[in-house]
């Protein structure tokens, strides 16, 4: 009985590869997804630079009881801090908190959220940078006239209501609407490394400039990142 041909050591490393590139193309699309900060509309909880993993799977629809036993699904949480396609741009990827569920009615007054009536506690996390209040008038421009006095609104079913942390500086549900649930990426869960040195914007801008972000981040690794916040899970 002839003996099998042997596969050549370069063809074992191409197939590990293959199937390496396969499987992080898989949790990359549906389980874990990667994503940067590039502004700073979720400031002091996510900061320009932050890299996070993206728990794709916590949302997925699940057909049966045994599916949602054995598989860490749920629906949306108000709180939660969630990745999704732009409603404005779907080719772009947003990160905000998830403020208000389908139902809810919110408005703003003097920068103070309520949702359903009810003054939200939301000292923890949010920012107000801008000393400056602006009334609900129309002979000011939107990212004013909305900012700090909004509303009310009610959020439509299987539509989410997101705003930025850093309140003063965030577009978001206030100026181009609610979220629909099909737009909903994940919830991030983790920051796996953060760069204080220069990140994308996330703009293609030819191989030149991407190739200066890399030298850059090389040059820098050691000195700009922010140790600290390694493996920080953000609240």
């Amino acid at each position: 009985m002839s003996e099998a041909p042997k596969r050549s050591t370069a063809r074992e490393y191409l197939e590990a590869l293959l199937i390496a590139a396969l499987f992080l193309g898989f949790s990359n699309t549906f389980v874990i997804k990667t994503f940067f900060i590039p502004s700073g509309s979720m400031e002091e909880t996510l900061l320009v630079g932050d890299h996070l993993f993206v728990n794709r799977f916590v949302f997925g629809a699940a057909d049966t009881g045994l599916e949602r036993a054995l598989l860490p699904l749920r629906e949306p949480r108000r709180g939660d801090i969630v990745v999704f396609r732009s409603p404005e741009k779907p080719t772009v990827d947003l990160v905000k908190r998830l403020i208000g569920l389908p139902g809810d009615t919110l408005q703003i007054v003097n920068k103070q959220l309520f949702v359903n009536g009810r003054r939200v506690s939301d000292d923890a996390y949010v920012e107000h940078k801008d000393p400056r209040t602006y009334p609900n008038l129309p002979f000011l421009d939107q990212q004013r006239r909305l900012r700090d006095n909004f509303g009310p609104v009610t959020v439509p079913e299987g539509e989410y209501f997101c705003m930025g942390d850093n309140r003063d500086f965030s577009y978001d549900s206030r100026f181009w609407g609610t979220v629909p649930a099909r737009y909903l990426k994940g919830r991030a869960s983790l920051v796996y490394w953060s760069f204080g040195g220069g990140t994308s914007d996330g703009t293609w801008r030819g191989w030149r400039q991407k190739a200066s972000e890399i030298a850059n981040t090389l040059i820098g690794f050691a000195t700009e990142t922010r140790w600290s916040r390694t493996f920080h899970l953000p609240r």
